[in-house]
């Protein structure tokens, strides 16, 4: 144990363990603050889909890398009915409204789409809206006419009778300076849809909310179903690092016990255990792990068994079995036994303490090679189909071919994270392996 508390004291004399440290202590932090701010519940409800995705655009850019470029893209607006002075006038059996929705558009680029997601408060008979686009030029495009569901949306963008007649795709006509031989040019000012809606009952009433989507979204972007990537890549991080951590400690902690007993009782128990793992070497985890979760089940639980079972009777046990021997035979083991130390204090309290230094800087590299692990099968598509994580959001990159078609931020922000989170274990195993190991020590 002092040799312990001695190398940890010498671990600040190596700058790339502080480098390692921080790294860690920042991810660690992070996933703390994100199961307190987003809890999982929350988290699961934002990743399946629902209301929240509706208003979000379609494959949409990060904000900084809009901002990194120079660039003015257009972000969402969100103009809701709520906010609009609606004029009414009733009548026998109804009423009728006029609701603007009004906004300033002052970007230079057009937005990604339009949708206008309608209300009705009716009983029996459905009311009627009509709708009217008016641009800051003072130009007027009629938009049609429709009897209202009790919840309806309107994909301005996908009329093609107002493509038609715009010659271009609503969204961008809507927008665009009148017509002429050069390209489209965004037109800026204030824009205006006007609904009005003849309700043929007294206490009916239409709320409306008119989405203006952007093509660009907050820190990490959206995928093709209108997902903030910032849930995965926050969430992703406590469950590499649980993932991690849970696999590391117990293919550690299991084997250097089994070695351990191995050791101590010798005979048959120590061969059996040799046989076990000389058959568990040549098994691939790998291979074993797709046939589990393509025939059983990708829980991230069952895969996280299956990798602690299948890492007991690693090649690790031979490692420890080396560095154990020379220890049975030590003196104060042989005073153990002579003031009557049970086999299992001498093997837990005597024997495995003593190699634990050397085992540390392997424990801590092992954490990041079973993150990988997790995100590879994630990648494959045998990633848990609830938990939204690094290899599930690279894994749907992968099926949308978001490299082809441009979309850079949906692959690199979570293979950013991932070589991260390894190189800061990475730096701290190093820099702990020269610590305790007499061989590399420098100073």
């Amino acid at each position: 144990m002092r040799q312990l508390l001695d190398g940890l004291r010498r671990l600040g004399q190596y700058p790339s363990a502080l480098v390692g440290l921080a790294i860690i202590f920042a991810l660690v932090g992070t996933a703390v603050f994100t199961v307190v701010t987003i809890p999982y519940g929350q988290a699961l409800e934002l990743w399946r889909g629902g209301d929240p995705w509706r208003m979000h655009p379609v494959n949409a850019r990060p904000v900084w890398v809009d901002r990194i470029a120079g660039n003015n893209s257009p972000r969402t607006m969100v103009v809701s009915s709520r906010d609009a002075l609606i004029e009414e006038e009733p009548f026998v059996g109804g009423s009728r409204m006029r609701i603007p929705l009004e906004f300033d558009f002052g970007y230079a680029g057009f937005p990604s789409e339009l949708n206008l997601f309608l209300t009705s408060t009716h009983v029996e008979r459905e009311p009627f809206v009509r709708l009217t686009w008016e641009t800051p030029d003072g130009r007027e495009f009629i938009l049609g006419g429709r009897r209202l569901a009790r919840e309806e949306r309107v994909s301005i963008s996908q009329d093609w009778e107002l493509e038609r007649r715009l010659g271009r795709v609503p969204h961008v006509g809507l927008f665009a300076e009148p017509a002429d031989d050069r390209p489209p040019q965004v037109l800026e000012g204030r824009y205006r849809l006007t609904l009005d809606v003849i309700s043929f009952e007294e206490d009916a009433r239409v709320d409306a909310d008119l989405v203006v989507y952007g093509r660009v979204h907050g820190l990490a972007g959206t995928d093709h179903q209108r997902r903030d990537l910032m849930v995965a890549l926050l969430w992703g991080i406590p469950v590499a690092l649980a993932f991690g951590l849970l696999a590391a400690v117990g293919t550690t902690v299991t084997t250097l016990v089994i070695a351990a007993a191995g050791v101590w009782y010798g005979g048959w128990i120590d061969a059996v255990i040799q046989r076990l793992t000389e058959v568990n070497i040549i098994l691939p985890m790998l291979p074993i792990l797709v046939m589990v979760g393509t025939l059983y089940s990708t829980s991230i639980w069952v895969m996280l068994g299956v990798v602690i079972a299948l890492g007991i009777f690693s090649a690790g046990i031979k490692m420890y079995r080396a560095m154990l021997l020379p220890i049975r035979e030590s003196p104060y083991i042989e005073a153990a036994k002579a003031y009557g130390a049970g086999n299992a204090r001498i093997i837990l309290r005597y024997m495995i303490p003593r190699i634990l230094p050397v085992l540390i800087p392997t424990f801590v590299i092992l954490i990041p090679s079973f993150v990988f692990l997790e995100a590879s099968l994630a990648l494959l598509g045998l990633g848990d189909p609830v938990l939204p994580t690094w290899g599930k959001v690279m894994n749907d990159a992968q099926t949308q071919s978001a490299l082809y078609h441009g979309f850079y931020y949906w692959v690199l922000s979570p293979a950013a994270l991932l070589m991260l989170t390894g190189l800061g274990f990475a730096m701290l195993g190093f820099a702990l392996d020269r610590v305790f190991n007499p061989r590399l020590r420098t100073m």
